[in-house]
This record gives structure tokens, sequence and C-alpha cells, in this order.
């Protein structure tokens, strides 16, 4: 009884030093056994210490008049792809709103995920995860895999003047020259198209 208690205590001491925004795992703690941190994350859950997202995924974070004040969704989409060792990319009107293409935060973000689909809640929002086959991550720059995300769920019609004039400029500013060769070859080509006309612009 006495080493469990001092392994509770370690955890719960970590969990409050940690900054609020963190998110916890039953693999968090690697030098304890996974099954039993579940169990003690679960009773800290109950105890209102941190607060039970999904299964095996826990935050702490503050709650507030307004409710709990959660990370950016693209943050918790990420620490569970770390724990689970996978793939995520923003898709859609997520991707969208995180390169500023629009401004309305969706209230349901969706991620492509090489790992297991599921859906987590956030208070009135979601994070959903669609498992997606290999090819959706073949593109590997961060900012050109958001924009081919972002472009391909806008489409070809649906793309303005004033959509390309800002991919343009997130083009310019970061790039990804490690990997923009071979992410051209594997993006669609109205898509390789506009990439090919703005980087021969900026080298002009």
């Amino acid at each position: 009884m006495a080493k469990e208690n001092k392994i509770i205590n370690i955890i719960k001491s970590r969990i409050q030093a940690a900054q609020n925004g963190t998110l916890f795992f039953n693999n968090s703690f690697p030098e304890f056994d996974d099954e039993y941190v579940g169990q003690i994350l679960s009773d800290l859950a109950k105890d209102g210490i941190i607060h039970h997202l999904s299964r095996g995924v826990y935050l702490k974070t503050e709650e507030t008049r307004f409710g709990l004040v959660y990370p950016p969704v693209e943050d918790i989409a990420k620490a569970i792809a770390r724990r689970d060792n996978a793939q995520v990319i923003p898709t859609g009107a997520t991707a969208q709103n995180i390169l500023g293409l629009s401004t309305q935060v969706p209230m349901n973000a969706v991620f492509l995920t090489s790992g297991s689909a599921r859906i987590i809640k956030l208070g009135n929002r979601t994070i959903t995860f669609r498992r997606a086959v290999p090819k959706n991550f073949a593109v590997k720059g961060r900012y050109t895999s958001l924009i081919v995300q972002a472009l391909k769920s806008i489409g070809e019609e649906g793309f303005s003047e004033e959509d390309l004039i800002h991919i343009q400029d997130i083009i310019l500013r970061h790039p990804e020259p490690d990997t923009i060769e071979q992410d051209l070859a594997v993006m669609p080509s109205w898509i390789r198209k506009i990439f090919v006309r703005t980087l021969k612009t900026s080298k002009q």
C-alpha cells in the first residue's frame, strides 16, 4: 500500500506541476505500468484534478464560469498522434481556418490520421480523427500539406483570386526547400500549378 501511495503521489505531483493545457495518457509515465497509470488517472479525473476527454486521454486545465479552457485543437491532435505514433493532418474547414483562409472556427475539427478513428468532445466542440490511406500523407511539408488539404476542400472551381493571393503569401513566407520537390510530384496538378507559378515568380 505504501508503494502504491508513493506512485500515486508521484503522478499527482507531476500533473500538478504541469502547465494548464497538458495532455496525459496511460503511457505518460513510462516507468510505471500503463494499466495501473490508467486507473490512477481515472481516479484523479473523478477528483477533478484532471479532466477525461476520451478513452485514455486526460487534460489538465482550468475551469472558468464559461467552461473548461482547452488548448488549440491542433495541439491536442498532435499530442494524440505522438502517443499513437501516428500521422495527423488537419483537413477541410480545419485546414482553411489554420491557414487563415476562413475566419470561421469549425465546431467539428477534422483531422486525417494513420492511427485509430475516434471522436473527442471538447465542450460543445469536437475533434474527429478519420482514418486515411497512406497516400493522404504523401505531402511532407507542414505548410504545403495544410495548403493541399485546404485547397482540396475548397475545390478548383471555388478557389478565388483572394484565396490565391493569400496562399501565395503563405508559400513565400514558409518555404520548405527540403520537401517541396517531392511534394510537387504527389499533389493534385491544379494545386501544383499554383506552387510552381508562385515559386517561379519569387526567383525573378
